[in-house]
């Protein structure tokens, strides 16, 4: 696909690797749709680094464990970008919890932001490209391959992501391609990880952790290849092996 010109829609894309990719792509030429939930100030913040780059840069703002939300994203970002082109599912909810922990709010809201959400921003985005090309990469996670005990519900969510970007890549075919990414050491949770986060480096198979630009640069590989879809791309450094 050409990025020049292309609109897209990130979710969850005012900080961390969100606001990664919507800057690259940005600089790609790409005018972004941002949504936030609650990160109102990095969202505005990231638009605002866009309109640097001369694109377009919009903030829109919602909750994605409410069912109505998906649609009415991208609703707005189709009236004002005057289409979606580029779908990225970024927003994720990661909240620990064993199989003796987890209550049903745990379950439900994870389930809703990290797979009921990107299959109906999915539907959305399926709706309103028409035969014109398109991608969707969702940002999954190794772990949704080799799941642990301690944060199950997030595991199970990623795990459907997977079935869900194999899934789309049949169905919305020629036209549309579907693509995941999934991450491994690339940013630390918080400042009380760093310590914990440099230390994964041994445990690697290439002895060091990765950043945001080994993300941005796996994204921008999917979208401008034209022959590559239902494809998970691990960029762990080797950590799911």
């Amino acid at each position: 696909m050409r990025l020049h010109g292309a609109r897209v829609l990130i979710t969850g894309a005012g900080k961390r690797l969100g606001r990664h990719m919507a800057l690259a792509l940005a600089e790609a030429g790409c005018d972004v749709a941002v949504h936030f939930h609650r990160s109102e100030t990095e969202a505005l913040k990231t638009c605002a680094e866009i309109e640097t780059l001369d694109r377009r840069g919009l903030a829109i703002q919602a909750d994605l464990t409410e069912p109505s939300a998906p649609e009415q994203i991208m609703a707005s970002a189709v009236s004002q970008l005057g289409g979606v082109d580029i779908l990225v599912n970024s927003a994720s909810l990661f909240r620990r919890g064993t199989i003796r922990q987890t209550s049903i709010d745990d379950w439900s809201q994870t389930l809703a932001v990290n797979l009921r959400a990107p299959f109906f921003l999915s539907q959305a985005f399926a709706a309103q490209i028409g035969e014109r090309p398109g991608h969707i990469v969702s940002i999954a996670d190794w772990r949704a391959e080799r799941p642990g005990v301690s944060y199950v519900a997030y595991h199970i969510s990623k795990a459907g992501l997977l079935a869900l970007t194999q899934s789309l890549a049949q169905a919305l075919g020629p036209n549309v391609q579907v693509n995941a990414i999934s991450p491994g050491a690339i940013l630390p949770a918080g400042e009380k990880d760093k310590a914990w986060f440099r230390s994964l480096a041994s445990r690697l198979p290439l002895g060091h952790t990765g950043s945001p630009t080994d993300i941005t640069e796996a994204l921008l590989y999917l979208l401008r290849s034209d022959f590559v879809t239902g494809e998970v791309l691990h960029v762990t450094g080797g950590e799911h092996l």
